[in-house]
């Protein structure tokens, strides 16, 4: 009796430790890879720009430029800028890089600040910019993350849409494929908009 008792015990327990295998393996296999750059082009979603339905001054930021030159937001007042936050191991803002740079060979009234977030930037971004050929596109060095603090960044990439007034009109996270139609329409919309011509309020609230 207590024999037969013994094997249930044992029978109960493997078929619990089986069903248990069982649903850990299927977590598993649903889940996602968590590593960005192992993630084929075809696999990376474009992310939506989300537009601010009352928009707020931006914060001060402050980077620098290749030659370590140091430059903020404010240097920007008058412009709309659009900040581009990435890193050189970040798969998605490689992938997106040379469209943001065909965008801003399109539109120059816009202003591109492609900020790396590296934190060896000085060392690792010269020579990347080279092999990319992006060049022509503004790149900014924030190897201490400060503009991704200040900003709230939760990932990369990420860009922000900054009017001529200084205040923030929305927000992409993810890549994008910026020189597409659809994207230079609505960036377009901002440039020809009316509410975001002229002042620079926010801007010189900020440097007076």
């Amino acid at each position: 009796m207590a024999l037969n008792w013994g094997l249930r015990t044992v029978t109960v327990v493997f078929v619990l430790c089986l069903a248990l295998l069982g649903v850990v393996l299927y977590r598993v296999e649903s889940q996602p890879s968590a590593v960005v750059a192992s993630a084929g082009p075809q696999e990376t979603a474009l992310g939506k720009f989300s537009p601010r339905a009352a928009p707020l001054p931006a914060p001060p930021l402050s980077f620098a430029d290749q030659s370590g030159k140091t430059v903020t937001l404010a240097d920007f007042r008058g412009r709309v800028v659009l900040i581009n936050l990435w890193a050189t191991w970040c798969a998605p803002c490689i992938r997106e890089m040379p469209s943001l740079a065909r965008l801003q060979t399109r539109l120059d009234r816009l202003a591109v600040l492609a900020i790396s977030e590296d934190r060896r930037a000085a060392e690792v971004v010269p020579p990347f910019v080279e092999k990319l050929g992006i060049a022509g596109l503004g790149i900014y060095l924030d190897p201490k993350n400060d503009v991704d603090h200040a900003l709230g960044v939760e990932g990369l990439p990420t860009s922000i849409l900054i009017g001529r007034d200084g205040r923030i009109l929305g927000e992409l996270q993810g890549a994008a494929d910026w020189d597409s139609p659809d994207m230079v329409k609505l960036i377009e919309g901002y440039l020809d908009a009316s509410g975001n011509k002229g002042g620079d309020g926010a801007f010189a609230a900020r440097t007076h």
